[in-house]
């Protein structure tokens, strides 16, 4: 535990060490050869420093990045220069060589802009030098706010249009379909519902058929099965598959087929006594007409 607890404060002491900037210059070097040096004081918070350089200057940057305890100089593992355009929100990132010995130099040259220059505009670019290591905290030192002439708008390029806020999308709808009066669909559903029926009973009161054994127990089966056949069918009408029409069919079937080999057995034994009587009846009458004959 007390190991854990001493690397603990080691790493927070580390962490503690900062790295600090020393002798920061910069230097405007116009076409003519003039220089003008100016030392600078960075802090962590903004500065008001204002460098301004125009197309023909360029601008030479230099410092030193030491231990801010022993004053040493510190090669950092990582150190950039941030251009920033608070105004547009446009940013870039210059990496900055520093030596073992902690010195670094950064020139900015107007006639050939580096490609981390972002574009700019009226407003100044903040300048920030951002130090990186790995035995030291990170550094976020402010240098000046850095004026340059407008930049030219960048080209347009062929597919921009795609990444644009697109308009919303309308859509026209066809108006809902007119439901007829409820007076025409009643009538038209009774006239479907009513006139087959109607016309199966003027039919059957017309013809008048016999069926005295319509609802006898061997008979009634076979009828029953067959208005199940038009209730499946039906139901494969509202909402029945396929596949569940089959199987309840194939069931229905074989329930009908032997429906139909018991409902005409009583029919049929009717039959055979009119056929057995019928032939009795026409056995008595040749007789008789055999004893006519012999009389005469």
């Amino acid at each position: 535990m007390k190991a854990v607890c001493f690397l603990l404060l080691l790493g927070a002491a580390v962490q503690a060490v900062k790295l600090s900037v020393d002798s920061v210059k910069y230097s405007i070097i116009s076409a003519k050869g003039e220089p003008t040096t100016k030392s600078l004081s960075p802090t962590e918070k903004s500065s008001s420093e204002v460098v301004t350089i125009f197309q023909d200057q360029t601008l030479k940057l230099s410092f030193q990045v030491v231990d801010k305890v022993t004053g040493k100089g510190v090669q950092p593992e990582q150190a950039f220069l941030r251009f920033y355009d608070e105004q547009s929100g446009e940013e870039g990132i210059q990496p900055v060589r520093v030596t073992s010995s902690g010195k670094a130099k950064f020139d900015l040259s107007l006639a050939k802009p580096p490609a981390s220059l972002p574009p700019t505009s009226s407003a100044p670019l903040k300048v920030t030098l951002l130090l990186g290591a790995s035995s030291y905290a990170p550094a976020k030192l402010e240098l000046f706010n850095l004026h340059i002439p407008a930049s030219h708008p960048a080209p347009t390029h062929p597919e921009e249009a795609k990444f644009h806020i697109l308009p919303e999308l309308a859509h026209t709808f066809r108006p809902d379909p007119k439901l007829p009066a409820r007076a025409v669909s009643a009538l038209f559903a009774g006239l479907v519902l009513v006139v087959p029926w109607t016309i199966l009973l003027g039919l059957w009161f017309s013809i008048s058929p016999r069926v005295p054994r319509l609802f006898s127990p061997n008979i009634l089966p076979f009828t029953a099965s067959l208005g199940a056949f038009e209730f499946l069918l039906y139901r494969y009408w509202v909402d029945l598959k396929l596949g569940d029409v089959l199987t309840y069919g194939a069931m229905l079937g074989d329930l009908v087929i032997k429906n139909n080999y018991v409902a005409p057995t009583p029919v049929d034994k009717y039959t055979m006594n009119l056929e057995q009587e019928r032939r009795v009846w026409g056995i008595e009458r040749s007789d008789r007409d055999m004893n006519s004959t012999f009389r005469y």
